[in-house]
């Protein structure tokens, strides 16, 4: 297969309290191709120890979970013979119990909205399209909450 690789670095700031957990959560996050993120944990878990601007993990994996969907049906489409010049995600993670004490993301709802060019997909078809992408993305085949698609159908045939 592949290795994917991410390097995630954190220190300590001047005038943090290490063991009284008085420090702050922001972390840097640099990936093979040379992009860097700011990341830290959300501000719902840390409060105040929290760098809002950061990219918290929830949302990572939230919004990797709908980039390989995306991708995985961008292809589908393509080889299906439809065309599409838009697409775009609000696509939001869902936090819960999953186990007692144990909290984590229960989940995951994608909403694409596509723009077609030409015919668009009927809604049998775009379900499957979007099934058949769900059940290849590999971000989906490696989570255990669930990930569900709500796609708007498309418009009727006049």
């Amino acid at each position: 297969m592949s290795d994917h690789d991410a390097y995630v670095s954190w220190s300590v700031q001047p005038g943090a309290d290490f063991p009284k957990g008085r420090y702050s959560r922001a972390n840097r996050i640099a990936f093979d191709g040379g992009a860097e993120i700011l990341a830290s944990a959300a501000p719902s878990v840390v409060g105040r120890w929290a760098d809002p601007a950061g990219i918290d993990p929830e949302e990572m994996l939230v919004a990797a979970l709908s980039s390989c969907h995306m991708l995985t049906f961008l292809d589908k489409a393509r080889r299906a013979g439809f065309v599409i010049d838009r697409y775009a995600d609000a696509a939001r993670g869902r936090m819960g119990e999953v186990a007692p004490g144990r909290k984590g993301l229960v989940e995951v709802v994608l909403r694409p909205d596509i723009s077609w060019v030409g015919p668009a997909p009927d809604a049998e078809t775009l379900e499957a399209l979007h099934e058949a992408s769900h059940l290849e993305c590999f971000i989906a085949n490696s989570v255990r909450c669930e990930v569900r698609v709500e796609a708007p159908s498309p418009p009727e045939a006049p």
